[in-house]
């Protein structure tokens, strides 16, 4: 936010003339700087003797840019009446301590350094302190940031509404507060200022909304109302404590070098060679350059690279009133890369406008060095050598000009006052008396108004305060809700984890599968004599069944049956029904079961004797030794199947001869 500057109005000086801000009611001297539009930079004066409550009333009619004292405490008894005092200054209305910040200077000595007429008389010092302020001498003092709070509230209690029901009168005083707010909302949109916004629903509406806006009063589109159910308050965000801003950046004097052409280059040094800044640009014109410059310093040399100076480079001179500098002949290219070699630059346009202003600067340093030695101490040898070097003066003509304090006391006459009549006296004593009681009264209003502002003070820390345990409370259910939310993704991580490594387990067992299970297998197994062995856990309905279920069981597949036990009739019928090549077992198969495989032929051989490697539910068997166990098993099938003719041979034999003897005894 720009500061106003002190030509867009009046700018007031004042100084106690007598009384005591502390005790009794003051009274002040005052001085009205107005700027005249004709002359620019003169003003013309009003002078005046003003108490505390008139001073008021003219800030407030006439809008002062600036509001310039010697001592901010000649305007409050302390801290807080200063804030409160700060606080009911115009937007627009600076507060300037012209002797500076936390340590002020004397007023005699500011106004000397500056060359402003000074006396110790407080009209005189007031009318010093406004001159200082109008040329941007001193100290803005401040209280407030730059947050301010629009708070929308109820105007009346929600309650008894007359002829109205509780109800329909509280509804409508909080409808129209919502109303209110929303309007509020609509300006701050319009105006594109950012803020936070925080409501309390109520009954049919809203009981309040306080909008925060990162702006100053004066800039946001709402003012202070109230109006029958609603009140909007506008109140400025108050710092820690009394704060300083300067009036203007200190701006030193410098050399400038200048390099004009299709790119334009321009060097800022000080006095003593220091570069403090490089510019270049192909497209910046004379205001941009001028504007920058300003921005780095008052330039009280400008120079140029060759001879005679450029006109471009002239007419910056001129309009900043400064010396001008050139070599004898133009600067040859080797002197100017040994006078920059400890400086970086960008291009040779910066290189020739840096190395024109170190020229021109050790061209001078002498004499900088004997008008410094001459300056006296209180002084600042910088305005002295830019005056001197500039405006092509002595020493001593501008040392004796700005020691002169310029402010002779004016002399004043004794004069014998005659004797006042009767009447005279008793109306003098009267408007003595009209005076003091005036001033009584406006004490007494000062007061009550301290006591309203200490009040509002109350109000505002205790708004304060429960704003801030409610963005604690906001900030403690945020975090919690963070703190959950990040627990929950964690579980969700840990748990995607686990599902993407299952997943991955899940795919090698289908890859293994696929190669296990495959019609191409023998590609697949090549030269190393492998065979797919499906795995059965156990010899059980469930076990056969989710086995079919998760690989498949097909005709010509080998079983392996890590447990054989326990399996009967109906289970063994099962597992022939999928028409195995092989079973090889683990543990002895029952009667039952052993004779359902048998009948359906199927080979059955012990596990142990052949080499099986398990992946999963899924195996490898060397061929060879399925071979092996099938031809075994055939073996012992064919001794079986002849043990069983044998058997029944000799079972049909008995049963004939048993016949045979049972017929020849019924003969």
């Amino acid at each position: 936010m720009n500061a106003p500057s002190p030509t867009d109005g009046p700018v007031f000086g004042v100084d106690i003339q007598s009384g005591d801000v502390r005790g009794d009611a003051p009274t002040y001297a005052l001085v009205i700087l107005r700027p005249d539009d004709g002359d620019e930079g003169e003003a013309g004066v009003e002078r005046d003797a003003v108490s505390r409550r008139k001073l008021r009333r003219l800030i407030e009619e006439a809008e002062p840019t600036r509001l310039a004292v010697d001592n901010m405490y000649e305007l409050a008894a302390d801290k807080n009446a200063l804030v409160g005092f700060l606080r009911s200054l115009p937007a627009g209305t600076d507060l300037v301590q012209v002797t500076g910040a936390n340590r002020p200077e004397p007023l005699s000595r500011v106004a000397q350094r500056y060359g402003v007429p000074y006396a110790k008389k407080p009209m005189k010092e007031a009318e010093a302190a406004a001159r200082l302020a109008h040329r941007n001498v001193g100290q803005r003092v401040t209280a407030f940031g730059d947050t301010t709070t629009v708070k929308v509230s109820r105007g009346r209690s929600a309650g008894g509404g007359g002829g109205w029901s509780d109800d329909r009168f509280t509804r409508r005083i909080h409808g129209n507060v919502r109303k209110a707010a929303r309007e509020v909302e609509s300006d701050l949109d319009d105006a594109n200022l950012e803020y936070e916004k925080e409501v309390t629903e109520k009954y049919g509406g809203l009981s309040n909304a306080v909008f925060t806006v990162e702006a100053r009063p004066e800039d946001i589109p709402v003012s202070n109302t109230r109006n029958g159910d609603v009140r909007i308050e506008i109140e400025r965000e108050r710092r820690d404590g009394i704060e300083f801003e300067p009036l203007v950046k200190r701006r030193d004097h410098v050399v400038v070098g200048i390099d004009p052409g299709t790119t334009t280059a321009a060097a800022v040094v000080g006095l003593d060679g220091t570069v403090h800044d490089l510019f270049s640009s192909r497209t910046s014109d004379t205001a941009e350059l001028t504007e920058w410059l300003i921005e780095r310093g008052r330039p009280m040399l400008v120079a140029a690279d060759v001879t005679p100076m450029p006109e471009t480079v002239e007419k910056f001179r001129r309009s900043f009133d400064a010396a001008g500098w050139t070599p004898e002949s133009d600067l040859p290219v080797d002197e100017k890369l040994h006078r920059t070699r400890d400086h970086a630059y960008e291009n040779d346009h910066e290189r020739d406008a840096l190395a024109a202003a170190l020229f021109g600067v050790d061209d001078h340093a002498d004499q900088f060095e004997r008008i410094a030695a001459k300056v006296p101490p209180k002084l600042d040898r910088e305005a002295v050598i830019a005056r001197v070097v500039s405006g092509e003066e002595s020493v001593e003509a501008v040392v004796r000009e700005l020691t002169d304090d310029g402010a002779d006391e004016e002399d004043e006459q004794e004069h014998e006052e005659r004797e006042l009549t009767e009447e005279e006296r008793r109306i003098r004593d009267l408007e003595a008396q009209v005076g003091r009681l005036k001033e009584h009264t406006e004490e007494l209003e000062e007061e009550l108004e301290e006591k309203e502002n200490e009040i509002r003070e109350y109000e505002r820390e205790l708004s304060d305060a429960r704003k801030k345990e409610r963005r604690e409370a906001r900030e403690r259910r945020e975090v919690n809700r963070l703190e959950r939310r990040a627990e929950r993704l964690e579980r969700e991580r840990d748990e995607a984890i686990a599902e993407n490594e299952e997943l991955h387990e899940k795919l090698a067992r289908l890859k293994t599968l696929w190669k296990l299970d495959h019609s191409d297998f023998s590609d697949v197994a090549g030269d190393r004599d492998l065979v797919a062995v499906k795995t059965i856990p156990q010899f059980t309905r469930d076990a056969i069944d989710r086995a079919d279920d998760a690989f498949g069981l097909a005709a010509g597949d080998v079983i392996y049956l890590r447990d054989a036990s326990g399996a009967g009739t109906s289970t063994a019928e099962r597992l022939a029904e999928t028409e195995p090549r092989l079973v090889l077992k683990n543990g002895n198969l029952s009667e039952e079961a052993d004779a359902v495989l048998f009948d359906h032929e199927i080979p059955v051989a012990p596990a142990d004797p052949v080499t099986i490697q398990e992946v999963d539910e899924l195996a490898v068997a060397r061929e060879s030794e399925v071979e092996e166990a099938i031809d075994d098993w055939e073996d012992r099938a064919e001794e079986r199947r002849r043990e069983q003719t044998e058997s029944m041979m000799d079972r049909v034999i008995s049963e004939h001869r048993a016949d045979e003897r049972l017929g020849g005894e019924g003969a």
